[in-house]
């Protein structure tokens, strides 16, 4: 089964060819969404092959399945070669079980658009690059998929180039795609730097072999400037892809793409690469403790910053934008205070509750004829059940109710952050978990409660078609019982001695940098731990509440008095911070006053134009001169031959 790998990532390339090529000529949806469904569905199974190997093998050791040499240049050499291990497997689990998925509801929810083919070439696109980036046994090949998710997320993000995203704050979708793109290059210049680093240093780009020769000079290497800048970097190019500030702009304008796009960028896929990346060079990173204090620092305060800004969104998706934004801030400071497994758990409950969300609020935005605001929705739950329950579960799941996902991993980093930082970042991250229930709970409750505010006239919901609702349902499921796979010591060790499979799972990935971080095999279950998880949960129920009380009947004046009351605040928070306003006026007018100015009105137009155009002038003068000596009378061509023919014979009896 392990061979098989390579189709892994070749069948999504090969439904990309076929519905980019052939699709406008096969024309039919149905064939289109088949042949692009099952170029995921198939990696899917494969890779749930591997996994039973993996975890039926006694002592698995990773295997690297090399298909060519890709560049050989003199002591350079890197070949496309996949790398199978619990983490590569694991990720590639998620990303085409997710897909999957996302396919099977985009056949519903694109039907009848006008380029319907070329929908699902680009999410086949979007598929391939992002099982190179996982499957990669290299940083060059990493890279190259990290690279073309973000191409691809450019073309899926302003699919729909020449509309305008009707949300609460209008931007052109080819705006919000370009915006996407060059937030990302930002962050892809330090991961290219961190690569020239690597190789300048260890001569290899291979992870096996970089792993070898840092783990055996491990105490030489340790809190070093070339670590630091080495992970330094590499951390820049995460907060890129992974929308961490200060690169996070991105991420909420990303919703300006059709929603199935903004459920695979935000769930399973490209906002997960940098915690990908983090996890995969974890012993590179346990070796830079400066450098992990900035993530988990990072971390916290992202993961607050974005929660505040959802308090107050009215655009249905920016609301989950800002929640995932938040979520990968959870992410991150668990990496940062060396929870790698939490981290890459939460990675795993996040893809299931919030591909949900996404899906789910595709669901009532379609049902809706394309209305976002949630201030103009309410009682949505009487014309789409089903969407409303599995839209709750995965709500619940968010919030940090217990027995969901969500509940499993977000304790684990709480704890993990507690331990390692002490009170201050366990209690940030309480505050951004009481704003996340707080305004998941708030739209819940606007959109599926409260009396109706859309127009009745214009606007008949509905609930979506069976390909839509069956991937909600499965989604469903797994945001309610997959944080079973990773049940804390505290609650589980009263079940079974290692309760947490997930952990055991990934044990191998993350040995050796347990051992440089000196994190101890088995864990100690303390009393404060219980405590912790109660405040938790208090917390959840608390936002919960206050959700309740302020919007659960949907009325309007009582919310805009709510408004008014913190004006200054509700202002600073919608408008985000003014953090694109400080980008503006600080980085980009700059730019575009010195790029205006300088580079084009002096050096392109006075100086490079000038000398162009006077070097045609110049040439233009000297025909004009020549031009007269044409005069057509051949008497004057004969005395100038004479004349010429003279001058050479004297020049040559001169010398």
């Amino acid at each position: 089964m392990f061979e098989y790998v390579y189709l892994i990532v070749l069948m999504p390339f090969i439904g990309m060819l076929i519905n980019g090529l052939f699709g406008k000529k096969i024309k039919n949806e149905s064939i289109i969404a088949t042949i692009g469904s099952l170029a995921v569905g198939i990696p899917f199974v494969i890779a749930c092959s591997i996994f039973y190997g993996i975890i039926t093998a006694e002592n698995f050791e990773p295997i690297t399945q090399t298909l060519w040499t890709w560049i050989a240049a003199g002591n350079f050499s890197v070949n496309i070669a996949y790398q199978i291990d619990q983490l590569s497997v694991l990720f590639t689990l998620i990303i085409t079980g997710i897909g999957l998925l996302i396919h099977i509801y985009s056949a519903g929810y694109m039907k009848g658009d006008r380029s319907f083919y070329r929908f699902f070439a680009y999410l086949n696109l979007f598929i391939f690059m992002m099982l190179n980036l996982v499957l990669a046994d290299n940083f060059l090949l990493t890279f190259l998929g990290w690279e073309g998710v973000g191409l691809a997320s450019y073309l899926l993000i302003g699919f729909w180039y020449d509309k305008k995203f009707e949300g609460v704050n209008i931007i052109w979708t080819g705006d919000a795609g370009k915006k996407a793109f060059i937030a990302n290059r930002v962050g892809d210049f330090g991961f290219l730097i961190a690569m020239f680093l690597i190789f300048a240093h260890f001569g290899t780009l291979q992870y096996g072999e970089l792993n070898e020769t840092i783990f055996a000079g491990a105490n030489s290497l340790q809190d070093t400037s070339l670590i630091f800048w080495i992970t330094i970097c590499l951390f820049i190019g995460c907060c890129g892809k992974s929308a961490q500030l200060p690169l996070s702009v991105w991420l909420p304008d990303a919703m300006a793409g059709p929603t199935p796009v903004s459920a695979l960028i935000h769930a399973a896929t490209m906002v997960t690469a940098g915690i990908f990346l983090i996890a995969r060079n974890s012993l590179l990173f346990s070796l830079a403790p400066d450098t992990m204090t900035i993530v988990a620092i990072v971390g916290i305060i992202t993961a607050l910053w974005a929660a505040t800004i959802g308090l107050v969104q009215n655009d249905f998706k920016k609301v989950l934008a800002y929640s995932t934004v938040s979520q990968l801030g959870f992410m991150f400071a668990a990496l940062g205070v060396g929870a790698f497994t939490a981290g890459v758990f939460h990675v795993m409950t996040h893809a299931f509750f919030k591909g949900l969300l996404f899906l789910g609020a595709g669901a009532v935005i379609h049902g809706m004829h394309d209305l976002q605001d949630i201030k103009q929705m309410g009682n949505i739950r009487k014309y789409m059940p089903t969407t409303y329950k599995t839209f709750m579960i995965a709500t619940l799941a968010i919030a940090g109710i217990p027995l969901f996902s969500g509940f499993f991993s977000k304790d684990e980093i709480m704890w993990n952050v507690y331990a390692q930082t002490g009170f201050i970042g366990w209690f940030v991250l309480l505050l951004a978990a009481f704003c996340t229930a707080f305004y998941m709970f708030r739209l819940a409750y606007l959109v599926f409660y409260g009396e109706e505010r859309f127009n009745k006239h214009d606007i008949h919901p509905h609930e979506a078609p069976k390909t839509m609702l069956i991937p909600l349902i499965i989604l469903a499921f797994l945001s309610a019982f997959g944080g079973l796979l990773g049940i804390p010591y505290p609650l589980g060790a009263f079940i079974s001695e290692h309760p947490n499979l997930i952990e055991s799972y990934l044990a191998p990935i993350f040995a050796q940098a347990n051992i440089v971080l000196n994190t101890p095999m088995n864990h100690e279950i303390h009393a404060i731990e219980y405590l912790f998880i109660a405040i938790a949960i208090i917390i959840a129920v608390l936002g919960i509440i206050l959700a309740r009380k302020y919007y659960k009947k949907g009325n309007m004046q009582s919310t805009a008095k709510i408004h008014i009351k913190h004006a200054k605040k509700h202002k600073l928070l919608l408008n985000k911070y003014f953090i694109d306003e400080i980008y503006y006026k600080i980085i980009i007018n700059p730019l575009l006053n010195f790029s205006n100015n300088l580079l084009h009105k002096i050096l392109d137009v006075r100086l490079i134009d000038g000398f162009i155009n006077g070097l045609a002038s110049f040439t233009n003068d000297i025909a004009a001169v020549i031009r007269k000596m044409q005069s057509g009378v051949i008497h004057n061509y004969a005395i100038i031959m004479v004349l010429g023919i003279i001058v050479i014979i004297s020049y040559l009896l001169i010398i």
